[in-house]
């Protein structure tokens, strides 16, 4: 029995925002062994102009398919195995744990003692910011703990500084 093939080209989206696709036109992806495309390329702003190159680089029409082939060509690309053990599994993404993580002091989020200074806890902020904001890759909630720790954080020094200074009793 023949079996029917259409050129596919998937596409996924990249840390960076841009877009990776990968093309088979000659042969079907197949998981085990996995099979590398016939073409592929990264650096498109859109979606549409993954296809537009792709579908030039291919010299057809290609019909999209799911994400995961190109995610799975850019692990790969850098030296990973093309899946991972939960998507081996048929699964989509792996499971975020149920229980909360506990709750750390502010001071702990940024990283500072609590006799920290407003520019401290700025500078701070930013750093931890590169690391956990959601456009770096981060996780989103890490990201909002640290903004809520920031400004719980600048709000204690605000009114620190509002503060009337107790007059020491004198002797």
């Amino acid at each position: 029995m023949s079996e029917l093939f259409a050129a596919a080209v998937s596409i996924a989206p990249t840390r960076r925002r841009r877009f990776l696709w990968a093309a088979w036109w000659t042969a079907p992806p197949s998981r085990e062994p996995f099979r590398r495309p016939d073409a592929s390329e990264g650096g498109a702003r859109t979606p549409d102009e993954a296809l537009r190159r792709a579908e030039k680089a291919a010299g057809r029409a290609l019909v999209q398919i799911e994400p995961l082939w190109a995610r799975a060509w850019g692990r790969v690309l850098m030296g990973e195995p093309p899946f991972t053990q939960a998507a081996g599994e048929g699964s989509r993404a792996a499971p975020r744990a149920s229980r909360e993580p506990e709750q750390a002091s502010i001071w702990q989020l940024l990283g500072l003692t609590p006799h920290a200074t407003v520019a401290e806890i700025r500078t701070a902020f930013r750093q931890r910011a590169l690391v956990t904001h959601p456009d770096r890759g981060g996780d989103p909630e890490a990201f909002r703990a640290l903004r809520e720790a920031h400004d719980e954080a600048i709000a204690r020094r605000s009114r620190a500084g509002k503060r009337p200074r107790r007059k020491r009793p004198e002797t």
